[in-house]
């Protein structure tokens, strides 16, 4: 009944009444309920937003391995969103959720090693986090390998695979990819 009243199907949309079921729920130890009333608390529907009870709503579900709540309490964590931001405990909550297959963390966890937050600065396993989010569609993990083989950060200057990548992240609706590989292509010689 809580995603009933959360997305007004069948009933008027009531996100007090939605908390209220998702809390009911949630007491019960049902993850996508708590993982529900964590999302309910950090966007501030139908509860007063509050990113500590969001974490702690979160990291109930992901005890129970709900990726959704993994991936959030990661992002949580990397930001310093109702935590002390905490790298090492991004990293584990994202590698959690990678695990599962999540392309979003897959990405997370591919800018955490190319940027070295909290991990020495590694391009290579950025590139292979990406390649993992990428192939499931993630066009900012698409368009990040474009970068990479543009400026050889993977290994030699590829510009062929940089445009390749750049234009998967394109149909994948990534506007900048567009104009990365529109500037790449200027570089490109004719067959």
């Amino acid at each position: 009944l809580g995603g009933m009243y959360d997305n007004g199907l069948g009933v008027i949309q009531d996100y007090s009444r939605a908390v209220d079921w998702y809390r009911k729920a949630a007491a019960q130890g049902n993850a996508p309920a708590q993982y529900n009333l964590g999302v309910m608390y950090s966007t501030g529907q139908g509860v007063a937003q509050d990113d500590s009870q969001a974490v702690d709503w979160f990291r109930k579900a992901a005890k129970q391995g709900l990726v959704r709540s993994q991936y959030n309490l990661g992002f949580m964590y990397i930001e310093g969103q109702g935590v002390a931001q905490d790298y090492s405990q991004a990293l584990y909550f994202f590698r959690k959720a990678s695990d599962q297959g999540d392309a979003k963390a897959q990405y997370a966890l591919g800018l955490m090693y190319y940027n070295g937050n909290g991990v020495p600065q590694n391009y290579s396993q950025a590139a292979v986090w990406y390649r993992k989010a990428g192939t499931q569609g993630q066009s900012g993990a698409l368009n990040n390998l474009g970068v990479g083989y543009a400026l050889g950060q993977f290994g030699v200057k590829n510009l062929v695979l940089a445009h390749i990548f750049y234009n998967l992240a394109a149909v994948n609706g990534d506007a900048k990819s567009k104009t990365n590989r529109d500037e790449i292509s200027k570089q490109l010689t004719p067959i």
